[in-house]
């Protein structure tokens, strides 16, 4: 039987040591029960209410395989798009331009040519002002397509990866115009509906104050990130990502809020459909998906999902066959098929300042003490 103190005194420490203000960690092996670790507050600055295992973290980049990925498995299903279709297929005002022949496969490895990021949110508002109506949400989505569409490539497609949230903002229109629905309604109608309404979705500017879910619930209340100068305050269930909220907090690369159960609760569905068994996910697309596509090495890039590499954020025994993904905010989540691991570990630990990068020796290390408690060091 795995020692749980001693997971919760190592989470206990991080916190003590200015890891993160606070932090949930979910752990599922098998058909065990879900074990649930937290520590801390929900901020310094001021001072926050505890953490709870309901408690609601910013998933940042979590939203590509989460939201994006899972989004896109599910159309391929339905025959809606095919890793193969080229960009302007679906998005024809890229016709023409280097993008535009670039295959979904080329953004899900990262190796489209596009650079990895721009600061486009300062030219699509200046001033910091939200898109706060789906209206508002569409024409800076067309604004930001131009912007993308324009972007010159940085190496010759295919040659290298290099990890882009240009081409997953690429992706989430991509859904949006093979589902003719916007990114959010998909989400939640596709994703969250058939799951049984796990507590997990984009915060939209209209709705954050409307709902009580959202921030004032302080059972599950959302964790601050930072104060941000472009729009001149703390961010609280407001996307931490600037071009995700110059989006309107409706994007592919950034944008998703939820708490650890709800986060296992699509990673579940990821690994049951690698196995084969009863899930929203064809086993075929869960395997080709999760699995490393350069044979040499040279990329640790699957689809959209990356997978463990020398060092990884994973630690040192996942398996060659695992799969996860890291957010900004100090957010992961690692699957090992081999031994049916789930690991979830949220956090905010840009607050108060994303100047901390603690985390980076954090995860490999917690990441270890997990496996060798559950499953047996090697």
């Amino acid at each position: 039987m795995p020692d749980l103190g001693i997971i919760q005194t190592a989470l206990d420490r991080a916190v003590t040591e200015g890891v993160f203000p606070g932090a949930v960690l979910a752990v599922r092996c098998g058909d065990r029960p879900v074990a649930r670790f937290y520590a801390g507050h929900l901020s310094t600055v001021p001072p926050g209410s505890p953490v709870s295992t309901s408690t609601i973290y910013d998933l940042a980049s979590l939203t590509k395989p989460l939201a994006t990925v899972t989004a896109l498995v599910l159309l391929m299903q339905k025959g809606s798009c095919r890793l193969d279709d080229h960009v302007a297929d679906h998005l024809p005002e890229c016709a023409g331009v280097s993008i535009g022949s670039a295959m979904i496969r080329h953004l899900l490895t990262h190796s489209s040519g596009l650079p990895g990021w721009r600061g486009f949110y300062e030219r699509l508002s200046p001033i910091g002002a939200i898109p706060s109506s789906a209206e508002e949400r569409e024409q800076a989505k067309r604004a930001m397509l131009s912007l993308i569409r324009s972007e010159a490539p940085v190496y010759e497609r295919g040659t290298r990866s290099l990890y882009s949230d240009l081409g997953f903002i690429l992706l989430g229109l991509i859904v949006e115009r093979s589902s003719q629905q916007a990114m959010s309604d998909y989400f939640l109608n596709h994703i969250v509906g058939p799951l049984g309404g796990p507590r997990i979705g984009f915060i939209l500017p209209e709705r954050l104050h409307a709902s009580s879910d959202c921030v004032d619930d302080e059972t599950g209340a959302v964790a601050p990130t930072e104060v941000d100068r472009w729009r001149g305050h703390l961010l609280r269930g407001e996307v931490h990502d600037q071009n995700a909220a110059a989006l309107g907090g409706e994007a592919g690369h950034a944008g998703l809020f939820g708490t650890a159960d709800a986060v296992l609760a699509i990673s579940g569905e990821w690994l049951r459909g690698h196995h084969g068994r009863a899930t929203i996910l064809d086993q075929a697309m869960v395997q080709e998906f999760t699995r490393r596509q350069n044979s040499e090495g040279s990329s640790s890039w699957a689809l959209g999902w990356d997978t463990p590499s020398v060092p990884s954020s994973a630690g040192r025994y996942f398996a060659a066959r695992s799969f996860g993904h890291l957010g900004y905010t100090g957010t992961s989540v690692w699957i090992d098929p081999v031994q049916e691991l789930e690991v979830v570990l949220l956090s905010n630990r840009v607050h108060p300042s994303s100047r901390n990068k603690a985390i980076k020796e954090f995860r490999p290390a917690i990441h270890d003490l997990v496996y060798q408690e559950f499953i047996g060091s090697i």
